[in-house]
């Protein structure tokens, strides 16, 4: 086939389809009027997120016989309207979901144990111990939302802290095992200290935190948000910080990101993005969790072999 990759890839993914006879076409940066008028030439797209694929796009892609987003989330693409086309779509969580997993913890413990705080006083010479008391992971009662590839690998890696996990999955069904126990959204709401969100963006996930979300757990929680920013409502989490529903917060994605991940708009943030920013109580990094050296690579090779079994 001849294929199009249109976002930065590790260079295992053009080399193994070249190695097995597919010629493969590089053209990064560039803008959505160029990528429409080559797109008729391909029977395959590779891209991360740099630009929306739209009916527009689909209706232009005569020759297209499958979409590949190196990556985990496919909201960037409208897949349903491809596949009417015939267009297969798929990405690679499978190549993330260790990093995500390793990340979603670290922020976790982080935020427990004041790691960020006391990291900047002490470089400050200020030896503040009792303010920086931490909080034991152990006995806690942890519950994740979404039990695909990313929540249950944050599962295996709480497996040795003495918690207690509990997933929710809409639609998924008996998923119990060593790391966790299958449960409802009733039982969560009941019984959490501590949720950890690992939905995909959808119509039905897109501001599912919100406050009256927030009010139905019985205990004043923790959030970690490392799937997607629009999942949650930002200024819901803000006053819920304020009033000490939530007791703190992980965030790897904000709803302030760009199409790409790559960037949030200055000027554009409101107060608050201020508040998370200048509160202890919040953990934040810049989208990297599923970003580490071997994510890179994994990402990559685990959609290079995805192309080889359509072919």
């Amino acid at each position: 086939m001849k294929i199009l990759i249109i976002d930065p890839v590790h260079s295992i993914l053009p080399q193994t389809l070249i190695n097995k006879g597919h010629k493969v076409d590089v053209q990064y940066a560039k803008n959505l009027s160029f990528y429409e008028s080559i797109i008729l030439n391909y029977e395959g797209l590779i891209l991360r997120s740099g630009i929306r694929i739209d009916t527009h796009f689909i209706n232009l892609s005569k020759k297209l016989k499958f979409i590949a987003r190196v990556g985990v989330g496919l909201e960037n693409i409208d897949v349903d309207y491809a596949n009417s086309k015939g267009i297969i779509c798929f990405n690679s969580p499978e190549g993330s979901r260790t990093a995500v997993g390793e990340h979603t913890l670290a922020m976790l413990l982080s935020l427990f144990n004041n790691l960020n705080t006391a990291n900047n006083e002490v470089r400050q010479a200020l030896w503040q111990r009792e303010k920086n008391r931490g909080v034991e992971l152990e006995g806690k009662t942890i519950g994740i939302i979404g039990y695909g590839n990313m929540g249950s690998a944050f599962a295996q890696r709480l497996c040795g802290f003495g918690v207690n996990v509990i997933a929710y999955d809409k639609y998924k069904f008996d998923y119990s095992d060593n790391f966790v126990r299958e449960s409802s959204m009733d039982e969560l709401f009941e019984k959490c200290d501590v949720v950890s969100i690992h939905t995909p963006l959808t119509n039905e996930t897109k501001n599912l935190i919100t406050i009256d979300w927030i009010n139905k757990f019985k205990k004043n929680i923790y959030i970690i948000n490392t799937a997607r920013g629009p999942i949650l409502k930002t200024t819901d989490l803000v006053t819920s910080l304020k009033s000490g529903k939530v007791l703190g917060a992980c965030l790897d994605v904000l709803e302030y990101e760009s199409l790409g991940f790559e960037n949030i708009e200055k000027t554009l943030l409101p107060s608050a993005f201020k508040y998370l920013a200048d509160s202890n109580r919040v953990a934040l990094s810049p989208h990297i969790a599923g970003w580490t050296h071997e994510s890179n690579y994994k990402l990559s090779k685990v959609i290079a072999d995805k192309i080889l079994q359509l072919t």
